[in-house]
């Protein structure tokens, strides 16, 4: 069928250009998609080790700090490949549960102390997990990802307040190092718990499942601290 203004064979090849262009198209958002995720990969990493680094430098060698960190990244990559592979929704607790192996790992190998190591595993993962959230909320004009993004930065305000003050709480007797990750913890899990009760949809929250891995995580990081901050006495 000729379509007016152009011949038969135009006509029937306008729709083929047509899927032409979208597939070029296409393949190009892809491809630039792509780059943004390895770009903020590479960024988050890049923040992750400097602030591990940061935290433990005054107490162990730089190679050990960097060997630690590591183990802690490539548990988090092979978590990230499990989940991609099988799991995508899962990418944040196998991503997470995968940098824990990695630091239970380094414990058993390089006899660190355990609060001060979980406690810099703790907080130099939350700029990390912001950028995440930060592109998913520019990619897919998620308002929940950047309100996720901005609950992780002040979570990270937060944690500094916590690090600079902690000390001074009377009711903390030990005064020991840890308080800062372990409350920092709690409170992010707290949080995910209470929006997989509401069912409020956000990325990496795992349905009903989450509020067991939540739940159960959030009592551990208040236990801990508890235990840590010598309040049974």
């Amino acid at each position: 069928m000729a379509i007016r203004g152009l011949g038969t064979a135009t006509a029937i090849a306008a729709p083929t250009k047509t899927c032409g262009v979208s597939s070029i198209v296409f393949s190009m958002l892809y491809n630039y998609l792509m780059l943004v995720n390895i770009l903020v990969s590479l960024l988050g990493i890049l923040v992750f080790l400097f602030l591990f680094w940061k935290r433990l430098k005054e107490d162990y060698i730089e190679e050990i700090v960097f060997q630690i960190s590591f183990y802690i990244l490539l548990g988090i990559g092979l978590g990230w490949a499990i989940s991609f592979k099988f799991l995508p929704n899962w990418f944040f607790w196998l991503g997470f549960f995968g940098g824990v192996i990695g630091l239970a790992v380094s414990f058993f190998r390089f006899r660190v102390k355990f609060y001060e190591t979980l406690e810099a595993f703790i907080i130099s993962c939350l700029p990390w997990l912001a950028l995440v959230f930060l592109e998913n909320s520019v990619e897919t004009s998620s308002l929940s990802s950047f309100l996720g993004f901005a609950a992780i930065l002040f979570l990270t305000l937060i944690s500094y307040y916590f690090d600079t003050h902690y000390k001074k709480f009377t009711w903390y007797k030990s005064g020991r190092i840890g308080f800062t990750g372990l409350a920092t913890a709690g409170l992010f899990f707290s949080v995910r718990l209470i929006l997989a009760i509401l069912k409020v949809p956000v990325l990496s929250l795992v349905g009903e499942s989450e509020i067991m891995i939540s739940g159960a995580l959030t009592i551990t990081s208040f236990a801990l601290l508890f235990n840590l901050g010598g309040l049974r006495k």
